[in-house]
């Protein structure tokens, strides 16, 4: 059972994996706090990481509302093994996978407004026995079991892929008309509870080149996604397409929706980082809990030479938190 939101608590951060740009990305954040307007948050991993600015330790979440103007809160986690940047140490799984539980857990129970995670190394995890592919699979479990829909975000466009980690040759053969209204579903709700659009529009768009010219070249928008959308209509949600899908990114085309549904990867999160890859961000839609992350790795190739951008670990704290008081006053 999760407990109702609470926007007046704080987010927090996992530590994420601790050799990448995790850490500083992290502090790059708190330092920006007062000129992007941050709400508080508290970081859970070990306070060594976090050298350069002021860390206060603390036992519990709700001690950040009181510490953040002046300190970065760190709730302390111990790491197995010393923590090189750029070079991964086995023995620290066990910690990064007790950040994400601990803040999972917090979330569940009201102790925090939602939560933001940090990049992992998929490798390293599942090296250490993650069995699911990645975050956004991990916490639906951990959170209740619910469909995890993954959303992506930048200044201007939100998408939503239907197939994700797929081989493009496989994509025709999984893509299903349950899948697409699933989706397309927990896409409309979120739209209005989470974002606070009462009347949300959604562009579909096809799977073909030029949406299949009629079924010229394709017919999986006539057989497949147009009998979906039809399903998905019947709720009331305003759909457009199916779309091709080379003219629906363009600025005028984009002004037309709220979010684009796209039927393979690629379809969804090129456009988001042609347009704005700096300010991604990744939102796991359809959870119990607000759950929100950058939108890129651990680029533990630049990790601890001080040039890793976070803004996109900023722009997903400011996302965390309109939706966590949306999905209150909701």
């Amino acid at each position: 059972m999760t407990a109702p939101t609470r926007p007046d608590m704080p987010l927090a951060l996992t530590m994420g994996e601790p050799a990448g740009i995790g850490p500083e990305i992290t502090v790059k954040a708190w330092e920006a706090r007062r000129d992007e307007k941050l709400p508080p948050f508290l970081v859970i991993g070990a306070p060594s990481l976090y050298a350069g600015v002021r860390v206060k330790e603390i036992s519990k979440p709700e001690e950040a509302l009181s510490v953040f103007a002046e300190a970065l809160p760190v709730l302390p986690i111990e790491l197995a093994a010393g923590v090189v940047a750029g070079t991964l140490a086995p023995a620290n799984a066990g910690a990064v996978m007790r950040s994400i539980d601990m803040a999972c857990d917090f979330a569940m129970r009201g102790e925090v407004a939602g939560l933001v995670t940090n990049p992992i190394h998929k490798r390293a995890l599942y090296e250490a026995g993650l069995n699911v592919p990645g975050h956004t699979e991990y916490l639906a479990e951990r959170s209740g079991g619910a469909t995890p829909v993954m959303m992506l975000s930048c200044p201007g466009l939100r998408v939503v892929p239907v197939t994700v980690h797929d081989a493009l040759a496989s994509v025709p053969s999984k893509l299903t008309r349950d899948m697409i209204v699933e989706k397309g579903l927990i896409l409309a709700r979120a739209l209005k509870r989470d974002l606070g659009i009462d009347a949300p529009r959604i562009a579909v768009a096809g799977l073909n080149p030029h949406a299949g010219e009629e079924g010229h070249i394709g017919r999986e928008e006539i057989d497949i996604i147009a009998p979906a959308m039809a399903i998905i209509a019947r709720e009331g949600v305003t759909l457009t397409g199916p779309m091709p899908p080379d003219t629906m990114f363009h600025a005028a085309a984009r002004a037309r929706y709220d979010a684009a549904l796209c039927m393979y990867h690629d379809q969804a999160l090129i456009p988001i980082k042609t347009i704005d890859f700096e300010r991604g961000v990744n939102t796991t839609l359809g959870l119990s809990i607000v759950r929100t992350s950058p939108d890129h790795g651990t680029a533990l190739d630049i990790a601890g030479r001080g040039i890793a951008s976070a803004l996109s670990l900023v722009e997903a704290i400011k996302l965390a938190h309109v939706i966590a008081a949306n999905r209150a006053r909701a």
